[in-house]
């Protein structure tokens, strides 16, 4: 009973979502990537976060629209350094799938890295829309090094296949608890897993001030964990998580606030501050690989989007 039915743009509306389709056109996938960059430009150029709101969302929208609020209220007649982003050597991702979300992944060369070396990354931007009538927004920045932009496992006409094996859709849940308490043990060590859990051990230690760290995962909308199959048999997975800190100042100290966070700071800060930081990470699943080591974090972008004091 599934019927389709073509769209004077030329999309395809499947009634009832049961179908799987490709979850964008290459056109419109030109035409996403065009739009976010023009309006990241402005949005750039004038510090104004309202410029781009409508092409950012998730962990990415978050992290960007808070940055943008502080840097306008340090610098209000602009960014004196802009530099328009250029995305060029573009390769679509586009999954076939059922329903929305519809996503993709635009795999790009930015001009703000070296054209080689170890300073030459590819920007991975993840775009997504929840309805017909909805707007394509970047979700997820991912900076990999091009060697380390894996293959994907791609069907005789070219579109990719989503991931939804464990543990990619429980990755931001799992990776929250694991940074609470090691577990589950499924993340390789690196960066973004056991240095990231002995520096937090650090700054818990400081005298004079009290450090916790309390994770959330972020899985919900536009929020829920998007995966790529890759053709090693593992995966790409783009996830979200929260976390705050809270800082507690000996008696008669305050924590102290930097001009980047005073424009997102609420209430007073009498000896207490608590951060909330947003973070977009990505993660290759290995097949086969023993259970400590199934899960690597290769990227981690992260920003405070909210401050208070008590």
């Amino acid at each position: 009973m599934t019927s389709l039915v073509l769209t004077a743009s030329g999309c395809v509306t499947v009634h009832g979502e049961r179908a799987v389709v490709p979850t964008a056109t290459r056109d419109e996938a030109e035409q996403a990537l065009k739009d976010f960059v023009e309006a990241y430009n402005a949005a750039d150029k004038a510090y104004d976060p309202s410029l781009d709101a409508h092409r950012v969302t998730a962990s990415l929208g978050a992290i960007h629209q808070a940055g943008l609020k502080a840097r306008a209220a340090t610098s209000p007649g602009g960014n004196p350094n802009h530099r328009p982003l250029e995305l060029t050597d573009v390769r679509f991702v586009i999954p076939k799938k059922a329903g929305w979300p519809r996503w993709f992944v635009a795999d790009t060369d930015s001009n703000t890295d070296a054209d080689d070396g170890p300073g030459d990354n590819r920007w991975l931007l993840v775009f997504i829309r929840n309805g017909a009538d909805q707007l394509w927004e970047a979700s997820h920045l991912t900076l990999l090094a091009p060697k380390d932009v894996p293959e994907f496992r791609t069907d005789a006409e070219g579109f990719a296949e989503p991931f939804t094996d464990a543990p990619a859709p429980n990755l931001s849940a799992d990776y929250a608890s694991y940074m609470k308490s090691g577990q589950p043990a499924v993340f390789a060590a690196g960066p973004h897993t056991t240095a990231w859990r002995e520096e937090r051990r650090t700054v818990a230690n400081r005298p004079g001030l009290a450090v916790q760290f309390a994770d959330q995962a972020l899985d919900t909308g536009t929020f829920t964990p998007l995966a790529l199959a890759t053709e090693d048999g593992g995966a790409l997975v783009f996830f979200s998580t929260r976390y705050y800190e809270r800082r507690t100042a000996a008696q008669g100290y305050r924590p102290k606030v930097s001009d980047a966070e005073k424009p997102l700071l609420t209430g007073e800060v009498r000896n207490t501050l608590t951060k909330e930081w947003v973070s977009s990470v990505t993660a290759k699943v290995a097949p086969g690989a023993p259970e400590s080591e199934r899960v690597t974090v290769v990227n981690r972008l992260q920003g405070v989007t909210a401050v208070t004091g008590s």
